[in-house]
């Protein structure tokens, strides 16, 4: 691993546009060698996607692998770029709403879309943030993992053990909460809403922070700027009214609004994560064969 990470180190000084392309020839190799995740991609877009051929559903999928290579591979460009060159790759649309932030707490809610730790390194050259954890297995990458996501204003990172408490803590301390809300952690703390139509163990944290700690959320997604010009971070209004009396129906509103955005860039999207893994009860799984 600590080779594979000084090789990255060597990638970030390439410029963008060979190192995108090497990404999408990584992706186009692994789209072939990894059969159980290519597979996971292509049921969840038979489930998502039914309007589209499975040729088109293929081509998708492959397009996807070679999405998240590139994030992977241009991941060492958020690490050890200069400031300077990722303000020149990063276009923010609008411009960075810190005051508006800065007026009450904030969730900034950001989807599962590859290039979210381009939405986290430009939030990070703003303000300090909190954010959830996930520690890595192998030490080194998650050191370096660490590092590239601190380098800027320091996070406040939390793990899922140390529960919503401190969240709602460091919300009320003024420190904006990054949330990454769209992954099946089972039916703990969820509920079944639809996502593209079929029933998805769907976290209500997002609901119940903005209830409990009065916070507005303002939702953020990074996606690849055409011809490898860098990417766009786009910061979308705070949603009104929300979460409103129902908790239910205010995440049944955020998978919405996640559904509208994947339309948008549906190659962009993370795919290869099990969604619907978590099944109402007497629903057999959609992904047995991938056990």
């Amino acid at each position: 691993m600590r080779l594979l990470i000084a090789f990255m180190w060597l990638l970030h000084w390439l410029p963008l546009p060979i190192l995108g392309r090497f990404g999408v020839a990584v992706g186009s190799l692994l789209f072939i060698a990894m059969p159980t995740r290519r597979k996971i991609a292509l049921t969840n877009l038979r489930l998502c996607m039914p309007q589209l051929s499975e040729a088109e559903r293929v081509a998708l999928a492959r397009q996807h692998f070679q999405a998240y290579s590139r994030s992977v591979w241009e991941r060492s460009i958020l690490w050890w770029s200069s400031e300077e060159r990722l303000n020149r790759l990063i276009k923010k649309v609008p411009a960075f709403p810190g005051q508006q932030i800065a007026a009450k707490p904030t969730i900034l809610l950001c989807p599962h879309f590859v290039c979210l730790d381009v939405a986290g390194a430009a939030t990070a050259m703003e303000i300090s943030a909190s954010s959830m954890y996930v520690q890595q297995k192998n030490a080194a990458f998650d050191q370096a993992l660490r590092n590239g996501r601190s380098r800027f204003k320091p996070p406040k990172l939390f793990t899922r053990q140390d529960g919503i408490k401190t969240i709602l803590r460091a919300l009320r301390d003024g420190l904006p909460y990054f949330m990454l809300p769209d992954m099946d952690f089972g039916e703990k703390d969820a509920e079944f809403v639809p996502f593209f139509g079929v029933p998805a163990a769907t976290l209500t944290a997002t609901a119940r922070l903005a209830l409990a700690a009065k916070a507005q959320v303002i939702p953020v997604i990074a996606t690849f700027l055409p011809n490898y010009q860098g990417w766009k971070v786009t910061y979308y209004p705070a949603w009104d009214d929300y979460p409103g009396d129902d908790i239910t129906a205010a995440t049944r509103r955020m998978n919405e609004f996640i559904e509208e955005r994947v339309r948008e860039a549906p190659a962009e999207y993370f795919w290869t994560h099990k969604r619907f893994k978590t099944r109402p009860e007497g629903e057999a799984s959609f992904y047995n064969q991938h056990k």
